[in-house]
């Protein structure tokens, strides 16, 4: 398939939903495993989440209208966003989608002009923020009410949103939604953010008499990128926030409402492998040495964008001694382009094969043309058979949308 090429191991993706699913129906709760598909959309992978009985986030239009394609049942659709417009809206109640998740008093005034329009009903999801904030192992418990999304838990907004909704007559407010971070390796913030949740709809419950019948947890769940990252398995992270929703339930005498969760990186993170040619290669003395690959920021933005760290193998030499340290470079015209600052690898030659792994989540899903570099293609692997999954891009697909220029008369 050439390089740089990403490499889909699906088996790992489907043995990963099935472990969140089965957790959820051996405790005997009501549940919806969503995958959010940001972390990597395409036709194929959405197939294969219906084939898993997932259900699927989608952020835009786009990922709407691939899901569409896709063939993916509606009813299981769920779409998310901070600034949907008017005509991503529309497309989601033309298409009859199973849930909006609402993220401000904008959207829900455009949800009431477009229901009453169409006649239709929708069911949604209120996204708050609850105060909460988990990076790995760092809790900042006031830290997301500044944040771009939903509505604040603890300053009133959340109150009033549900009240504009459930007062409307086609919208069906379903519960609660939250999303409080990534990569996170334990259970704590999951389970302090359940019991606010579930507080908060108890609240509504004695306030209104109306029992909200779904928690929406969202995902985050962290994977291992290197070595230093230890994250739970998926079934661990399920059992907690089930034994926190009882819990806080009990308390209340609020009956137990179905969870949902959104997995996303934690399906496809591990699942994807990114192979590159090595070409050149620089010493500088004293210093470091470089390799070069054929691909870069352009096929994955996330060490350039914010440090992310990968692990590596030179694919064709699996069995040499470890003996060199070379920073990973990028082709791209930037001097930040480099993928892996320390790699402890064989010594390398130009026409080596670097795999770099944990590549699935955000890599192909943020690739660009800069430098008018083509997207790679993406392979599916399963059962010792592979197929394509998306093509590589050709120069003719790069210049596909340029139009020419016609020089118009000077005005004087």
């Amino acid at each position: 398939y050439g390089t740089p090429l990403f490499v889909y191991d699906i088996e790992l993706y489907r043995n990963r939903a099935r472990a969140f699913q089965n957790t959820f129906k051996n405790a005997g709760i009501g549940y919806q495993v969503a995958y959010a598909s940001k972390a990597f959309s395409s036709v194929a992978i959405y197939q294969v989440a219906a084939q898993e009985g997932l259900s699927l986030d989608v952020v835009s239009g786009g990922e709407l209208y691939t899901a569409i394609k896709a063939g993916f049942p509606k009813e299981k659709i769920h779409f998310h966003g901070n600034n949907k417009s008017w005509e991503e809206l529309k497309m989601a109640f033309d298409e009859e989608i199973g849930c909006i998740v609402v993220d401000n008093f904008h959207e829900i005034e455009q949800l009431k002009k477009l229901a009453e329009a169409t006649g239709r009903q929708m069911n949604i999801l209120l996204r708050v923020t609850p105060g909460i904030e988990a990076h790995t192992h760092d809790y900042i418990t006031t830290g997301q009410e500044d944040s771009k999304f939903g509505f604040d838990l603890n300053n009133g907004q959340a109150d009033q949103a549900f009240k504009e909704t459930f007062e409307h007559s086609h919208l069906n407010v379903l519960g609660l939604h939250c999303h409080i971070g990534s990569q996170i390796f334990d259970t704590a913030a999951f389970r302090m953010a359940a019991g606010k949740l579930v507080s908060k709809m108890a609240e509504w419950r004695d306030e209104t008499g109306y029992v909200c019948p779904v928690l929406n947890l969202g995902g985050g769940f962290g994977i291992r990128y290197t070595e230093d990252d230890q994250p739970l398995e998926p079934a661990e992270y399920v059992r907690e926030m089930i034994e926190t929703v009882k819990e806080i339930t009990g308390q209340t005498g609020f009956a137990i409402p179905e969870i949902w969760i959104e997995p996303g990186r934690s399906l496809v993170g591990d699942a994807g492998t990114t192979l590159y040619t090595i070409g050149s290669m620089k010493e500088v003395p004293k210093v470091r040495k470089y390799i070069a690959v054929d691909g870069g920021m352009s096929d994955n933005i996330r060490p350039a964008l914010y440090g992310a760290a990968y692990s590596s193998m030179i694919a064709n030499k699996g069995r040499h001694a470890l003996t060199e340290t070379y920073t990973v470079a990028g082709k791209c015209c930037e001097s930040g382009d480099k993928l892996i600052e320390s790699a402890i690898l064989p010594e390398a030659e130009p026409g080596d094969i670097l795999a770099v792994f944990c590549t699935g989540a955000y890599g192909y899903s943020m690739a660009s043309n800069y430098n008018r570099i083509a997207r790679p293609a993406v392979v599916f692997a399963e059962n010792g058979a592979h197929q394509l999954a998306v093509r590589r891009e050709t120069y003719d697909d790069v210049v596909s949308l340029d139009l020419d220029y016609h020089a118009k008369a000077a005005v004087k």
